[in-house]
């Protein structure tokens, strides 16, 4: 008896290939496209994407001949990422809403929609790879980056469980987006020429001020620029990874009044844009916030010594494993290959395990380490565990 596949179908190319190829491999698809977002505040572009998208993801299961299911699940993701979004922003905090829509909605909501639908597996169009070995007589599941380099989306995934896991196939996973075009092309899908979707999980391009304002005020405040000379002040002198892991300590007196911005609450570390702070020889970065007081902290330059830490903290309560049977017991240490963004290159590091949490020493110092982002972290191209970061 055919294995029943439900593919989370977005109308884009790489949910389309997965499908084709899930079919093409003998198993009985089915395409479920869902609706997290119905809502235009803030949006770049007048063309609504959800018009968009389901018509091409139509057109793809009309051509493969697989049955079209849709659902609308508009309000769990109101509540379960974009409230959390408001909360971490208004906190001060820049959260990363793609890692929360694939743990809460694509492979919790979505995931139960598709078991009621009969299916064995769902499936996505990630650019990542799943291995199932044994382990004591467990069967262990292994989240492997994707083998497209420039493609892989491993670490949007970094706080999938084994649960999860054990009923997600990524078709895609083995292949580089040109050959994922190329397929589209040979079996004339429709979506093999559409652009890649940009911006936030199933919201789209928006301008974040404006979409934030939905719930936080816009409040002036004033952009105060740190000069380099003041680092020595603001950086901690003892080299113990636990020092390192703290924020710096801006204060206003480090530097002086460089411009007004409207609400702290809306820039994050490493932000350039936005600023509106002319006649420097550089451009200014953020390198701090404080929305209690409503400051930006600034500083001139791209090397600028206030934009890299050294070490960071995460707190046991935000801390998760994939491969449970690899935790790092508390009081030990362990090296692996970190990410702390989106298509960053894997830094080399150090976990510290202890009672309080977390802390992650990296072998070189790194730019813009942004409190309530994920920090994940791989042993030779397997995403381990990962956490978000204090």
């Amino acid at each position: 008896m055919k294995k029943k596949v439900v593919i989370g179908l977005s109308g884009g190319v790489d949910s389309s290939v997965a499908a084709y190829l899930l079919k093409d491999q003998g198993y009985e698809v089915e395409a479920l496209f869902m609706q997290n977002w119905n809502d235009t505040v803030g949006l770049k572009s007048e063309e609504c994407p959800f018009e968009q998208d389901i018509l091409f993801a139509k057109m793809v299961a009309k051509k493969l001949d697989i049955p079209f299911h849709f659902v609308d699940l508009s309000e769990e993701y109101r509540a379960r990422v974009v409230d959390y979004m408001f909360d971490e922003y208004k906190k001060g905090n820049t959260p990363n809403p793609d890692v929360l829509c694939n743990r809460e909605i694509k492979f919790d909501v979505f995931l139960d929609k598709a078991l009621e639908l009969g299916a064995d597996y769902v499936a996505t169009g990630h650019y990542c790879q799943k291995e199932t070995i044994e382990i004591n007589g467990i069967e262990t599941h292994r989240l492997i980056a994707g083998a497209d380099n420039n493609k892989d989306q491993s670490y949007f995934l970094c706080q999938l469980s084994q649960k999860q896991l054990a009923k997600s196939l990524f078709p895609i996973g083995h292949l580089e987006k040109p050959e994922v075009r190329e397929i589209a092309r040979r079996e004339k899908l429709a979506s093999a020429e559409k652009k890649d979707s940009q911006g936030i999980c199933f919201v789209g391009k928006v301008d974040l001020p404006v979409f934030l304002q939905q719930k936080l005020s816009a409040k002036t405040g004033n952009i105060i620029e740190i000069p380099e000379d003041q680092a020595k002040n603001i950086i901690p002198q003892n080299t113990d990874y636990k020092s390192l892991s703290n924020k710096y300590n801006f204060q206003p007196e480090h530097g002086q009044i460089v411009g007004q911005h409207n609400g702290a609450h809306f820039y994050t570390v490493g932000q350039r844009k936005g600023l509106n702070v002319g006649g420097k020889a550089e451009p200014l970065f953020v390198i701090g916030t404080d929305v209690e007081k409503n400051i930006i902290y600034v500083g001139m330059g791209k090397s600028h010594s206030l934009l890299f830490r050294k070490s960071l903290f995460i707190p046991n309560s935000e801390i998760h494993w994939i491969r449970p049977d690899l935790e790092i017991e508390n009081n030990s240490s362990m090296d692996f290959d970190i990410r702390i963004r989106y298509r960053q290159a894997l830094q080399k590091g150090k976990l510290h395990r202890t009672d309080e949490g977390i802390y992650i020493e990296f072998e070189q110092w790194q730019r813009a380490v942004v409190a309530g982002q994920f920090a994940a972290w791989y042993k030779n191209n397997e995403l381990v565990g990962s956490g978000v970061i204090e």
